[in-house]
């Protein structure tokens, strides 16, 4: 198949997953293991972290009010030293603080993700069942009683560690993210509204870092721009249709469907990937 049409799939697959909580960065090893694309660049992690550009961008236009008030409110923040009552000025902080544990977590183990060992299908299999169950849990236990302004910074400390663990393919950050959030009080629409916000300095950083690896051709493949290019036009599109989506679905149902759904696709992989 040609790699335009490939990088199209994978940008779509990118922009639909990465909001969703079902893990993006397993399914973009998944999909080309079990449709047999062996594109260096197509499957390479320098490919997939640039489709998070696409994502990235879906984020600041959907999140544009608010950034437009966060950051200033951030600054003005630093200018006072008090946060003076101000919700914007509370939470641009609270996402600060939980971009911290993420950011030193990717910097730390760069090196380990990006090894070919590390992206394997058998372990992204395993993570959708193990975090379907955090996801399922979390669903259950927390209160829901908290919006995101009423967050308290040691939970949200909290919760940029858990989404350190969304180095591991198929944990899913907005999944791990989403759980912790649930364990910590917030409603469910809530938590999906600062997963989404505190993912984009977090997705800025990894864009950057590996945009700047390309520049050097340092990526470990060459890079295709024209594939690259349709692949975060996909994923951008497809980004924005799917944060509308969640966030106007979770304000009335549960997560139920998505716990069912990595159950689903981890057991169909895994017949289809022991079948081959």
């Amino acid at each position: 198949m040609d790699t335009i049409v490939q990088a199209f799939v994978m940008g779509i697959v990118q922009g639909l997953t990465e909001f969703l909580p079902i893990s993006s960065s397993g399914h973009l090893i998944l999909v080309p293991a079990l449709l047999g694309w062996d594109d260096p660049f197509l499957t390479s992690l320098a490919f997939s972290v640039m489709l998070h550009l696409g994502t990235l961008l879906a984020l600041l236009v959907y999140f544009r009010e608010d950034w437009l008030r966060l950051i200033p409110a951030g600054f003005a923040t630093i200018r006072d030293r008090s946060f003076q009552g101000d919700h914007d000025r509370r939470l641009a902080w609270l996402i600060a603080v939980s971009t911290v544990p993420a950011g030193l977590a990717a910097l730390a183990l760069n090196d380990v993700v990006d090894q070919p060992s590390f992206r394997q299908p058998g372990l992204v299999i395993v993570m959708l069942v193990v975090f379907a169950g955090v996801l399922w849990l979390s669903d259950r236990w927390g209160s829901r009683s908290l919006e995101v302004d009423q967050l308290s910074f040691p939970a949200a400390i909290g919760i940029g560690v858990a989404q350190a663990l969304a180095l591991i393919p198929g944990v899913s950050r907005s999944g791990v993210t989403m759980s912790a959030g649930l364990f910590a009080g917030l409603t469910r629409e809530a938590t999906a509204r600062y997963a989404f916000l505190m993912a984009t300095p977090v997705t800025a950083l990894a864009v950057a870092y590996e945009g700047f690896k390309l520049v050097r051709g340092e990526a470990g493949a060459n890079p295709e721009l024209v594939p690259l290019v349709v692949g975060v036009v996909a994923s951008f599109g497809s980004g924005v249709l799917a944060i509308s989506v969640l966030l106007r679905y979770l304000r009335t149902r549960s997560f139920d469907i998505f716990v069912i759904y990595r159950l689903v696709v981890a057991a169909l992989f895994l017949v289809i990937w022991l079948a081959k």
